[in-house]
């Protein structure tokens, strides 16, 4: 949608100058030659599309200020921009505790009208991403606290809801950080078995003695310390759900007796003689290859097949950027409310960095990245100075195998910078952390390609 930006002054040539300047950025304008029209305008809820109003703060027919009052009645959110002759500067402090966003004074270059208006659109963009993205987190059936906003999780997710509805045992693949356990969950949750326990255990975490004990339990006498008879998850988690994290971890010692609880539905408490009758759904996870383990022969290919009947694969979060940003605001929320903080979104400066960022750790670590955001930011908005990402990570690595010259390396390292941030030069140079007159030779140098349109910035040709 084009944005729309009114223009209200009683200057022919300046509303003239105004508008062939911002159509040429490819901007909606309409102008007014006086308050009353403006007003009128507003009134009849025909610029309720508007994303700007420019107005001037000495008018004949109305007191600019006067208009700022009733145009912040009628459109409380609509962001103001007042022009104001030199001498008058009195008049612009007032508008902006009035309400306006900010002044400027006539004469002005092109430069600098450009650069404000661009500055409060952006932030204005800010506002309304944010305000959309607490609607959409606190909109019944978005699938509780998995956030995301792509196509391809869009997938998992249905994914997850259709199988949640049988009974069949569940693998979910993925990068450690991807949000195993959170999946798994959501098919408990959306399962028949939902009214009984959903129970989680590390198997990665626990040597294979402990770990056995706490799967399978132990009657009183079973070992050194077992003074009292202690229940497994497996007895625990009778009619429910059993989360196996880190599957692959597993000795074949426990791979074995887990076949056979899948395979009979019952088990044998450590120490004890009798078998007990379980009832369990089973979902694993795990990080590694478990076909290579079975191929080199460290997982059981029987349990391999009995638990994976049905495999959710996870993406890693550099493979959906567009989950990036509502998940960072879901935890920014979060922590705010912990620290006690009144945090109202993150800065596009910001946003722009964690885009390009690997994220090798991926929603786990976005999670601490937001949760240390808010703890360290001094304002209502997340800047880039509160987001520690930088170095290697930031940048999508080349494959392994190939060898290029530091001249290719660097050129392409510039393009990547200069497409992540929509070609902010400005933007580029400091996350490159060259100067704007560096970054433009070496544009020309390495015959580099910047597309004509771009952001609304005086810096970006």
């Amino acid at each position: 949608m084009t944005t729309a930006i009114l223009i209200c002054d009683d200057e022919e040539g300046i509303r003239k100058y105004l508008a062939k300047m911002l159509k040429g950025q490819g901007l909606g304008v309409e102008t007014f030659a006086d308050g009353k029209s403006l007003l009128s305008r507003l009134e009849s809820g025909a610029g309720d599309d508007a994303d700007l109003l420019i107005q001037d703060v000495r008018m004949p027919d109305l007191d600019g200020i006067q208009v700022l009052k009733q145009v912040k009645k009628l459109r409380p959110s609509l962001p103001v921009v007042v022009m104001t002759a030199f001498g008058t500067i009195d008049s612009a402090v007032e508008a902006i505790r009035l309400g306006a966003s900010d002044y400027v004074t006539k004469p002005f270059p092109k430069e600098k009208i450009l650069g404000v208006i661009g500055n409060i659109l952006e932030k204005e963009q800010l506002r309304q991403e944010n305000r959309v993205l607490r609607e959409e987190l606190s909109r019944p059936g978005t699938g509780g606290s998995i956030i995301f906003a792509s196509h391809r999780f869009r997938k998992v997710y249905d994914l997850t809801l259709q199988v949640a509805a049988s009974d069949a045992n569940i693998m979910i693949l993925g990068e450690s950080g991807t949000g195993k356990e959170l999946i798994a969950g959501a098919v408990h949750d959306n399962s028949p078995r939902r009214s009984k326990r959903f129970l989680s255990i590390n198997c990665a975490a626990l040597t294979e003695t402990l770990l056995e004990s706490q799967l399978f339990g132990h009657v009183r006498g079973a070992f050194t310390g077992a003074v009292t008879a202690q229940k497994g998850l497996l007895e625990e988690a009778d009619g429910g759900t059993l989360f196996l994290d880190e599957i692959g971890d597993v000795s074949p010692a426990v791979q074995a007796k887990l076949l056979r609880v899948i395979q009979e539905r019952d088990f044998i408490p450590v120490g004890a003689l009798k078998p007990k009758s379980v009832d369990i759904r089973f979902v694993a996870a795990t990080n590694k290859d478990l076909e290579k383990e079975v191929r080199e022969g460290r997982f059981r290919e029987d349990l391999y097949y009995r638990l994976n009947v049905i495999t959710i694969n996870l993406p890693p979060l550099r493979e959906r950027p567009e989950d990036i940003e509502p998940l960072a605001i879901h935890f920014l929320r979060k922590y705010a409310r912990r620290a006690g903080k009144e945090l109202r979104g993150i800065s596009p400066d910001a946003l722009e960095i964690m885009n390009g960022y690997r994220w090798p750790g991926n929603v786990r670590e976005l999670e601490n990245v937001m949760e240390r955001a808010a703890i360290l930011a001094r304002g209502d908005v997340i800047t880039t100075d509160v987001i520690p990402l930088r170095g290697a990570s930031a940048v999508e690595e080349p494959p392994a195998n190939r060898l290029a010259s530091l001249e290719v390396v660097e050129r392409e390292h510039i393009e990547l910078i200069l497409k992540r941030t929509g070609y902010h030069k400005s933007r580029s140079a400091e996350i490159l952390g060259i100067s704007r007159k560096t970054l433009d030779r070496k544009i020309l140098e390495y015959e580099i390609s910047v597309p004509s349109s771009g952001n609304l910035s005086p810096e970006t040709p």
